[in-house]
């Protein structure tokens, strides 16, 4: 029996289809021994499930046998094929297709060459190889030297070792459209804090414990805590800011909050708590 083509039951469907598509694509057939047209299609899926060495997974599943998931899944005649990719169903099809139309669907499924390298980059650098990372990309670039996730990526994890210039420079070779995306933004707002946030913490919080008014001195303490990721005390200075003068260069305090927020996320609970706390001290 090929292990790329598995029969699959109610009790193992979570497992092998929903678990399994987080690490390759499952391809599902619902069939039954009396469908005619799935006689045809059946066989050709395990062909090419030999075929892709692993590259999908196909499971089968006899839909009289498992009417539940069968219903489950909206299957509504057989034989019916879907796809799920990091546990959600993608795509699917009904009938017997031509080998062509079977392939072009399972090519539809399947990571490119390019995408191939990000993803390995992506492992790598949560490996905390950040080298072997930026080496996939830069493979990858020569394949799609137009993919501009390639070069967000590589700016992010430049970013990540401290190399701010490099990564402005390849932030900044980056689209208007793509600058807009929230990624990017988020990439935005750690480039400015990195490149803001100079100076002498013990200086700042000498000048600060002296002058507590002293809103230059605070304005950089805040910058350079968020660039060294401590945004909860990078917070703590700049809420203190807007209470002591809400006004002060324009609502500059705010908006630098506000680019935080950008840099962490909306769903984050530091952000939630200090959206809360801002404003609370603008009412």
């Amino acid at each position: 029996m090929s292990p790329y083509s598995v029969d699959v039951e109610a009790d193992d469907f979570q497992q092998v289809v929903i678990e399994g598509s987080r690490e390759v694509p499952v391809v599902v057939d619902f069939w039954a021994p009396w469908c005619g047209p799935c006689r045809v299609l059946k066989p050709l899926l395990e062909k090419l499930a030999e075929e892709y060495q692993g590259k999908f997974i196909l499971a089968k599943v006899d839909s009289d046998r498992n009417q539940e998931i069968a219903a489950q899944f909206g299957v509504r005649g057989i034989p019916s094929v879907k796809a799920f990719i990091d546990g959600e169903q993608v795509d699917e099809f009904s009938g017997a297709l031509p080998e062509s139309g079977v392939r072009a669907f399972l090519e539809r499924l399947l990571p490119s060459p390019v995408d191939t390298l990000r993803i390995a980059a992506g492992r790598a650098r949560d490996q905390g190889d950040s080298a072997q990372a930026l080496q996939l990309l830069a493979q990858a670039s020569e394949l799609d030297g137009r993919n501009e996730d390639l070069r967000l990526d590589a700016a992010d994890i430049l970013l990540e070792q401290g190399q701010v210039e490099e990564a402005r420079h390849l932030f900044d070779s980056l689209s208007p459209a793509m600058r807009m995306e929230a990624r990017a933004q988020q990439v935005a707002a750690r480039l400015d804090f990195a490149q803001a946030g100079g100076g002498d913490e013990t200086g700042l919080r000498a000048t600060i414990e002296a002058r507590p008014d002293d809103m230059d001195s605070r304005l950089q303490l805040a910058k350079l805590l968020i660039a060294s990721d401590r945004q909860r005390e990078g917070l703590a200075q700049l809420l203190e800011m807007v209470l002591l003068d809400r006004a002060w260069q324009e609502g500059l305090a705010r908006k630098t909050m506000l680019a935080v927020f950008t840099l962490r996320g909306s769903q984050d609970p530091l952000v939630t708590e200090y959206r809360r706390r801002l404003a609370s001290a603008l009412n």
